[in-house]
């Protein structure tokens, strides 16, 4: 990986930070680990992520914040001023890229409507709006939170089991994809900039990347008019692709091809499973799946889990434990991936986009509110006397004092 003074594939990109909790801070912090100057702009009650905890870091904020927002800088403004607005444009006006996540129709309020100010007063911008549901329709302008988009897209409806009904995901994906698909985004319009010399409108939703998520289900809905239905932690078109009990935990068995699948039955001592009729060809596996479960289960209780799932990967079966999350950050091969960073004291999960000449790095931790804020501006053309005067009609916050990372 490397140092953070070799830059990365973004060194030189600015981009305004302006939003908050996870899909846009997401977004914002993968560009600054590729090299991005990314400025977080915080209201003054700051990001509501530093306080969803615990755990809690030395500075107080909560280690979720630290998860999605290392390698920026910040500063604390009250846009609801005009004043605020003002050092908001002179920021505008220096950025490549602004990141937003406001209800819609706030930037149009405060006169910084894309279309009709933004866009002429800075040509070459990429403006980021990331949304619930968008800025019309039935659902238009309406709020959105990732465990409700879960449900209304049908996420839930396909996570669980029988006896546990619809389940929310254990992880906020849809805030999480959304984060990547604005990214992909902004890179896309980048790369129109190139070419055209302008900027353009970035949109990315809640709602439309829920929808994306629903791959087979959708497809498999649309093709057989069939509602899909709770499995589990299996597949509804691949069998063996589910968890096992073995003797000591469960594994996760994603066996695809009938060739893997004679393959894991002459290892658990059952070659004449592939020729019984209702194990023949994955389809009627499918179709057979829960006596499947009995004979497999049946013969996977002799083996202990992490030698059972090693012996099965090197013989070409794809297998896995299912490990926790200690379990899982303790591989050694996350070691070996650097997937762990450390910045000072702070830890987290390293980039998962690896480029030959310019790989990505973790400059700094996430940081504390407002620290930056004098340097932000000087930057953008304010002076000593403007800044003052700022502070001095409370639309600058104050800088909550710590230890930086």
């Amino acid at each position: 990986m490397t140092t953070p003074s070799q830059g990365g594939a973004l060194a030189g990109l600015k981009v305004l930070d302006l939003s908050r909790v996870l899909a846009g801070p997401l977004c914002a912090q993968m560009l600054a680990d590729h090299g991005a100057d990314v400025v977080k702009l915080e209201a003054p009650a700051g990001d509501e992520t530093r306080m969803l905890g615990p755990p809690f870091d030395a500075n107080g904020d909560a280690a979720y914040f630290g998860a999605v927002n290392r390698g920026k800088r910040d500063i604390a403004v009250d846009l609801s001023k005009p004043r605020g607005r003002e050092v908001l444009e002179r920021l505008i006006a220096r950025s490549d890229v602004l990141i937003e996540n406001f209800v819609p129709g706030t930037m149009e309020r405060w006169g910084l409507s894309y279309e009709d100010v933004l866009a002429k007063r800075h040509p070459r911008l990429i403006y980021c709006q990331i949304t619930g549901f968008g800025s019309d329709g039935p659902l238009g302008k309406l709020p959105g939170y990732d465990a409700v988009l879960q449900a209304m897209a049908g996420l839930m409806s396909i996570n669980g089991t029988p006896e546990s009904g619809p389940t929310r995901l254990g992880i906020p994906i849809v805030d999480h994809l959304t984060g990547y698909t604005a990214m992909q985004g902004i890179l896309l319009a980048l790369n129109a900039r190139h070419a055209t010399g302008r900027g353009q409108k970035v949109e990315a939703t809640l709602f439309d990347t829920a929808l994306s998520l629903l791959i087979p289900h959708a497809a498999n809905f649309l093709a057989s008019g069939r509602e899909p239905r709770l499995l589990g932690s299996a597949h509804p078109n691949i069998a063996p692709y589910d968890k096992f009990a073995a003797a000591d935990g469960e594994v996760f068995l994603g066996i695809l091809t009938d060739a893997q699948f004679r393959r894991f039955c002459e290892f658990i001592g059952r070659p004449e499973l592939p020729a019984d009729a209702r194990f023949l060809r994955n389809g009627a596996r499918v179709e057979n799946r829960d006596a499947l479960r009995e004979e497999i289960e049946s013969a996977l209780r002799r083996h202990p889990r992490d030698a059972l799932c090693r012996e099965l990967m090197a013989i070409g079966v794809p297998a896995g434990p299912v490990n926790t999350v200690s379990e899982a950050l303790a591989q050694p091969h996350v070691r070996h991936r650097e997937m762990v960073v450390e910045r000072g004291s702070y830890k987290g999960v390293g980039p998962s986009v690896r480029l030959s000449e310019t790989q990505a790095s973790v400059r700094s931790g996430p940081p504390l509110f407002a620290q930056h804020t004098e340097d932000i501006l000087r930057e953008a053309g304010f002076d000593s006397r403007e800044i003052e005067s700022l502070r001095v009609d409370a639309v600058l916050a104050a800088h909550r004092g710590g230890t930086t990372t």
